[in-house]
């Protein structure tokens, strides 16, 4: 695969490197006579590893702490330029140039300990954070009840005052602090950390594991102990992904991990830079899993356009359809060996790489597998060897239907204990494509050549463990909607389409294979995968800690390549804090801990740009370097158009639906182009409301009532957690000072600023819409802005109404001096028809004001009041990006929820979730309407009695016109979001 072309004389190794290649490589399952016969050109290090300490010194902490520079050094570092990927790049080289003149050219030692999660030669740990806890207890003679001990063992819990919460890796580096056996940076190098790695691999519970911490606890300090637990639970996270470091290493690295998923092999073929490796040859190898072709999303506004982006030739426009399956991508390599039971030896791994063939078997005769076992016979004789990609889900035999993904597992070792159960759940490989067959790789030929292939070499089925994945060849895009119809009847994850005549391209997402997922009920057909940039703090039990996000886009590609943008620019675009349970706040303050920045905008602007220039609307109280970040996926009603966030656009009421840990910033969150496609299919499907249209918001109504104005639009934070950041974000021109209560200019606007709001002087911009004007009297400089065309003059009454109510009231009728009759007839309907606000308390003085004119009104003829909308003012919160206050009374607003019991459940159950709904200000239909969005089904635990009132919903569902589809959960969904105080993703609540 590989040759160097050029001779090269290396130095001879050591003694004592011999020594450390024999302890490293030695025990592994593989002799050194095997290594050397699988690897002839391996590389040797001519000395010993560098010690430990070197690579957190050299490496992690460059990556992950940036050491402050001093005004000199930043001000070079500015002019020269150097972006932060390219600062990246410049450390991970540097550390290799030190490993290869220190060491030598086998840099497999350090890259095992670099991207844990991605070497598969050494074994699973079996260690969680719980079993570290104890083991740490132990090894530092400390009670599990003490300070330290509960520290550790409470880790993850949110609200604890330790700024390590959430991180399990810092706080038993605090721990250890306490009580260090080094204080400074021990001698143990790489090589002895390796041989101690696969010696915990190797261990079995606590009892022999508690050594190997022991050794490593005696020879390294807090700091290196806190890396090397980043490296157990395989959670570095240093701000590089591996394509990056591979290719540091040497410019086809990722190329060949593409086809090898494995980190030895690229580190000992491509042991030097003069070694060059011809991509025709970049081939799959038997036994060595890939990284696989991922289907694309398609931002097409029917399904016509969405078949042009297949791009397929004017000649023969035929395309495949089939069904999108709901379990774990896996591979299937298969080889004729004589040594195997059987003849033929097997191996299975997933889309990342991790071995299954444990579980589903290496031969046809391993009894102990859950699926090989029943393969035999399956292939033709003449198959020597292939390589076959599909999905493995689990599959129910007695209803002869597809389960759930997260059953999966439990199938397998149900087939496993179980293997002459005909009626239990089991594995089923469902196969797509084949990509290799005796020797010849077939992923340059086309699809529809690949599955012709695959028509061949299978003599035949076994129904129920391994079937050929049927589809169907058209030439017509109004065949996908009837085969649409019947997974949502059948409830299956969607479609696939696919060009026929495309050739398979390795660890690739593009549009030679497209999703076609069915629409659900009031979100965006596509989730949004978009990179946290900021946080903001929560108030009450939340107001130590991050309650809610800022999330933004990338900048596009064009304005990078033009200069225009930085390659790490991104655009504020909404907030986010619904949908996160304490798990997710967990997991997030875990993966991001020490990386979050108090909002700076001299250093924070050069990557996160607000809108509203120097006034930074919307500014976050911490933000976060994108390369530092996580990104999230989030769904949304629609999107709409604000002055507010960068984009110039938001989303209206976003949730979190889950972290996209497998997703990195640069290749996994969503740029402006890809926004703007989105924006483009929304606009088309909004005008020619084909059934695929993102549906608006709809509420019924007896009349129609005008939309809420909030003070200062969207360029204010609505909801705040302190009085000195009640005006922040927000702009006021002040003419004169107040009349009742009676304060001069200056006080007036010293008061605003105490409250975080900004002044300006000059009355022209208040024209411009982003300036509030205060008076309560007419004077020299008021008169010349009632000339302004649509002016709103709001009286100094409403900053203290505000300050009063610690939160910013809707305007009220006594808060307009000079006004629009647009904006009185927003105004009185903040109120009743007496002037009591719905918003805030009122004083005694206003009091007896109401009241009088309530007397007053007893003499006048009765009429129709006109009734605060609260819906509507949460709507306008929520669409200006302000999140309402977690709590149960929110958890189900824009829910309308049909309740299915399952035949024989109590009354009292149904009246149980039916109250939890109301209470949470949800909606429950009588019926399943056009409007329902989400079905619960009450069981109880009645899986039997669930699958079949789901299988009756999704039937009557796929008859509609328009197929947009509810949420079909179980109870258990509204108890959670009950638990949680906020509405959570419903996937996992799907009947199995």
């Amino acid at each position: 695969m590989a040759s160097s072309g050029v001779k090269r004389l290396p130095r001879s190794p050591s003694a004592a490197a011999k020594e450390e290649d024999t302890i490293m490589y030695a025990n592994g399952a593989q002799t050194l006579d095997e290594l050397a016969e699988q690897y002839p050109n391996r590389p040797h290090n001519h000395s010993l590893t560098l010690p430990f300490y070197d690579l957190i010194t050299g490496l992690f902490n460059p990556l992950t702490k940036p050491v402050p520079a001093s005004a000199a050094a930043k001000a070079r570092r500015a002019a020269s330029n150097i972006s932060p990927t390219e600062q990246r790049r410049i450390i991970i080289e540097r550390f290799f140039s030190k490993w290869r003149h220190e060491v030598g050219d086998d840099i497999y030692p350090a890259m095992r300990l670099i991207l844990p999660d991605k070497d598969r030669e050494r074994g699973v740990y079996g260690l969680k954070e719980q079993t570290i806890a104890n083991i740490l207890c132990k090894i530092m003679g400390i009670p599990k009840t003490s300070a330290d001990g509960l520290s550790l063992v409470n880790w993850k819990t949110p609200g604890k005052s330790s700024s390590s919460s959430g991180d399990f890796a810092v706080r038993c580096f605090e721990a250890l602090e306490q009580r260090p056996q080094n204080t400074t940076p021990g001698e143990m190098r790489i090589g002895r950390v390796n041989q101690l790695l696969d010696q915990l691999a190797a261990a079995h519970g606590e009892k022999e594991q508690t050594p190997i911490f022991r050794e490593f606890y005696n020879h390294m300090n807090p700091e290196e102990m806190q890396w090397l637990i980043r490296m157990v639970l395989k959670q570095m996270k240093i701000g590089a992904t591996e394509r990056t470091l591979l290719d540091r290493w040497h410019k086809d690295g990722s190329k060949l991990f593409n086809v090898s998923s494995s980190l030895r092999h690229v580190c000992w073929e491509l042991w030097s830079e003069r070694v060059q490796l011809d991509g025709d040859k970049i081939n799959l190898c038997l036994m060595q899993c890939f990284q696989p072709q991922l289907a694309g999303y398609a931002m097409a506004t029917s399904f016509d356009k969405m078949v042009e982006k297949l791009g397929l030739p004017d000649d023969d426009p035929q395309f495949l359809i089939e069904e999108k399956l709901d379990g774990e991508r896996m591979q299937l390599h298969i080889m004729l060996d004589q040594d195997s039971p059987g003849g033929y030896k097997m191996g299975w791994w997933s889309r990342k790489g991790k071995a299954y063939t444990y579980l589903y078997g290496d031969s046809f005769e391993d009894d102990g597998s859950a699926l090989s076992k029943f393969l035999t016979g399956v292939f033709n004789e003449g198959v020597l060897s292939c390589i076959l990609d599909g999905e493995m889900i689990a599959w129910d035999p007695t209803m002869e239907k597809m389960l759930a993904f997260g059953t999966l597992k439990t199938a397998a070792r149900n087939t496993q204990r179980n293997p002459n159960d005909q009626q239990g759940w089991r594995p089923l490989y469902r196969v797509f494509d084949c990509l290799h067959i005796n020797g010849n790789d077939l992923t340059k030929h086309s699809l529809l050549d690949r599955r012709k292939a695959l028509d061949k070499i299978v003599s035949k089925e076994v129904p129920g463990r391994f079937e050929i994945h049927p589809y169907k060849l058209t030439k017509s895009p109004g065949d996908i909607e009837p085969m649409l119809r019947e997974i949502v009847e059948n409830s299956s994850e969607g479609l696939v389409i696919k060009d026929p005549h495309s050739t398979y391209r390795l660890n690739e997402r593009n549009m030679k294979w497209i999703k076609v997922k069915p629409e659900y009920m009031t979100e965006f057909g596509e989730n949004l995968d978009c990179i946290i940039i900021g946080g903001y703090y929560g108030s009450g039990r939340r107001g130590n800690m991050i309650s809610s996000f800022l999330c933004g886009l990338k900048a596009r590609q064009a304005d990078i390549d033009a200069g225009l943008a930085g390659p790490e620019t991104c655009y504020s675009f909404f907030k986010v804090g619904g949908g996160l349970t304490a798990e997710d706040y967990s997991e997030v303050k875990h993966h991001t801990e020490g990386k979050w920045m108090p909002w700076n905008p001299k250093s924070a602007s050069k990557v996160v740009e607000l809108a509203g220039g120097d006034r930074y609307h919307e500014r976050p109280d911490v933000w976060i370097h994108p390369k530092d970040s996580l990104v999230v996926e989030v769904k949304a009603a629609s999107a709409e158009k604000t002055t507010s966030f960068m984009v110039g656009q938001t989303l209206r009421f976003p949730r979190f639906r889950r972290l996209r840990l497998d997703k990195s910033w640069e290749n996994g969150a969503l740029d402006m182009d890809g926004w703007e496609d989105l924006q483009s299919k929304a606009d088309e499907e909004l005008k020619t409301k084909k059934d695929m249209e993102i549906e608006s918001k709809r509420r019924k109504t007896k009349r129609q009532k005008t939309e809420l104005s909030v003070a200062g639009d969207a360029d204010y934070k609505a909801v705040v957690d302190k009085v000195s950041k009640l005006f922040q974000g927000m702009s006021f021109y002040v003419p004169s000072g107040s009349a009742n209560p009676k304060k001069s200019k200056p006080e007036l606007e010293n008061l605003i600023r105490e409250h975080s709001g900004i002044i300006v002087q000059q009355p022209a911009r208040v024209r411009d819409g982003d300036v509030v004007a205060l008076a309560d009297r007419q004077t020299a400089r008021t008169l010349p802005l009632m000339n302004f065309e649509g002016i709103n003059i709001i009286t100094p009454k409403w900053i203290f109404d505000a300050i009063n109510s610690k939160y910013l009231l809707p305007y009220e009728k006594s808060h307009l001096f000079f006004a629009t009759d647009d904006m009185v007839a927003l105004a009185e309907q903040n109120t009743d028809k007496f002037g009591d606000s719905y918003c805030r308390d009122v004083d005694v003085e206003e009091l007896r004001v109401i009241f009088d004119g309530m007397r007053e009104d007893h003499r006048q003829p009765a009429s129709d009041a006109v009734n605060f909308d609260t819906e509507a003012f949460y709507d306008q919160l929520e669409a200006h990006g302000h999140e309402l206050p977690r709590s149960r009374g929110y958890v189900f607003r824009k829910c309308r929820i049909y309740i299915a019991p399952v035949e024989g459940m109590s009354d009292l159950t149904v009246a149980r979730i039916s109250g939890y709904i109301a209470f949470g200000n949800g909606q429950v239909a009588e019926d399943l309407d056009d409007e329902v969005t989400h079905v619960v089904i009450v069981s109880r635990g009645d899986e039997v009695g669930e699958r079949k009132v789901a299988a009756d919903i999704r039937k009557r569902v796929s008859k509609r016109k328009k197929l947009k589809i509810p949420r079909i959960v179980s109870e258990r969904w509204v108890d959670d979001c009950w638990k949680e105080e906020t509405r959570i993703g419903e996937e996992d609540y799907a009947p199995i």
